[in-house]
């Protein structure tokens, strides 16, 4: 079999269940996701999915670089912020091999249609990180139909020149990936793309609101706004532009050898469902880093799969090298495991043991099989997660030994890694002066 068209779908900030495929429920006019719906019963969908983190950027340093991010200095910000723009030190450094530029290196065509967050130009960008093209914003949030970032600059790019464009962000980012996909089927090579949307990361806007951008422009999160009707519309939208692209690999033939995988960059955040999970974007319960999984790829994996191997955001990197028969740089090892044994076959699983930190309230988290140990604002919690995926019930004063092991697991972890520099900043958008605390 040729080597595969690979297509990395990441929504920003959709929680667990705001697709009906994972439980979520039908909206006013209709179902919310009947696209991502059906990728996943015509492929694979994974119920213990999760995030590199809680928050956009650490995760995407993840994504690209298959390898836990703390080992990058630009991670340890809790995301990076737009007063980053001019920095030479908060983004992926150029010399760093990434999936793209291991995939370019091995004959693949490559382009991030969608959100970088990963350092602004002259330093830092996407041509500079091994893709071939790159359209969409460089910052962490923009107004769906200005294109501005929270100072009000425009931030909407074509390379690394700023381009204006009308029109609905997440309708444009579609439309462009369907342009893509036009073009590489008149060429030979396989090619990757990085679909990243916004969506449906605020401000509160769906295809029909172009009169609330002047009302949010001072205040992109629109904490006055919004509600859980526009929120669901804004994951139609892209659940439509992700029909789009299918419509296209069909055309040209290529949906059965091209793998597409679905997930979200971090938990959900104000009008998200997460159930049954607790927590959002920001916290390293449940509900802030188990995300959706889905892979569909019809000359690999069987239709209607569903597994709950452990995996995390990494892995799926380290199975797109796999999967394309692209080995990793010596000297930058993988933190990323494959999951092609359970592509090719939804019942295979194996150890997997996750871990995670954050400066945000000195979380700490770490899941092996069916255990969770965590830690926030220096409390201790040890939960069994099948049988109680809330977090509600604390067993650690049950089982202290397997506390005790689980937090000297995550010790052992955390040595390997650089410590959080004093200078990493948190950045929150609002507080419970805002809204009460979920």
């Amino acid at each position: 079999m040729t080597r595969p068209n690979i297509i990395f779908i990441v929504a920003d900030d959709l929680g667990y269940a705001d697709l009906g495929c994972y439980g979520g429920r039908d909206a006013a006019f209709g179902p919310v996701s009947p696209v991502l719906d059906g990728l996943a019963a015509n492929g694979l969908k994974l119920t213990q999915g999760y995030s590199n983190s809680p928050v956009c950027s650490p995760t995407r340093f993840a994504m690209i670089t298959a390898r836990y991010q703390y080992r990058l200095r630009g991670a340890a910000e809790e995301p990076i912020n737009s007063k980053s723009r001019g920095s030479t030190t908060l983004g992926l450094p150029t010399d760093h091999p990434t999936l793209p530029s291991l995939l370019k290196a091995g004959g693949y065509q490559t382009a991030l249609i969608g959100k970088w967050h990963l350092g602004y130009p002259p330093t830092f960008g996407p041509l500079r990180s091994g893709y071939d093209e790159f359209f969409g914003p460089m910052s962490g949030g923009v107004d769906y139909f200005t294109h501005c970032d929270s100072t009000g600059r425009h931030d909407l790019w074509f390379g690394e020149e700023d381009k204006k464009e009308e029109g609905y962000l997440t309708d444009i980012l579609s439309r462009r990936a369907v342009d893509y996909v036009e073009r590489m089927a008149k060429q030979d090579a396989p090619f990757f793309l990085s679909l990243h949307y916004t969506a449906p990361h605020w401000p509160w806007e769906t295809r029909d609101d172009a009169e609330k951008a002047p009302l949010v422009k001072d205040n992109l999160f629109d904490l006055a706004g919004g509600n859980i009707h526009v929120y669901r519309r804004m994951i139609h939208h892209m659940d439509e532009g992700i029909g789009w692209i299918m419509a296209a690999l069909e055309k040209h033939g290529m949906a059965d050898n091209t793998l597409v995988v679905f997930t979200s960059d971090n938990g959900g955040e104000r009008f998200s469902d997460n159930w049954p999970l607790v927590g959002g974007k920001m916290d390293l319960t449940e509900g802030g880093i188990r995300v959706p999984w889905i892979a569909h790829w019809p000359a690999v994996i069987a239709k209607g799969g569903e597994s709950r191997q452990l995996c995390m955001t990494m892995d799926w990197s380290a199975t797109m090298l796999d999967a394309a028969g692209v080995k990793a740089d010596a000297d930058y090892p993988l933190d990323g495991v494959s999951l092609m044994p359970v592509l090719k076959d939804a019942k295979h699983s194996f150890r997997r043991p996750l871990h995670w930190r954050m400066n945000h309230r000195g979380q700490q988290a770490m899941r092996d099989g069916d255990w969770k140990y965590l830690k926030v604002d220096g409390n201790e919690y040890l939960f069994n997660i099948p049988a109680d995926e809330r977090e509600r019930a604390n067993l650690g004063k049950k089982e202290p030994q397997r506390l005790a092991a689980m937090r000297e697991d995550w010790l052992a972890w955390n040595a390997t890694m650089p410590a959080i520099p004093e200078d990493a900043t948190v950045s929150l958008g609002y507080s419970v002066k805002d809204m009460p605390q979920r």
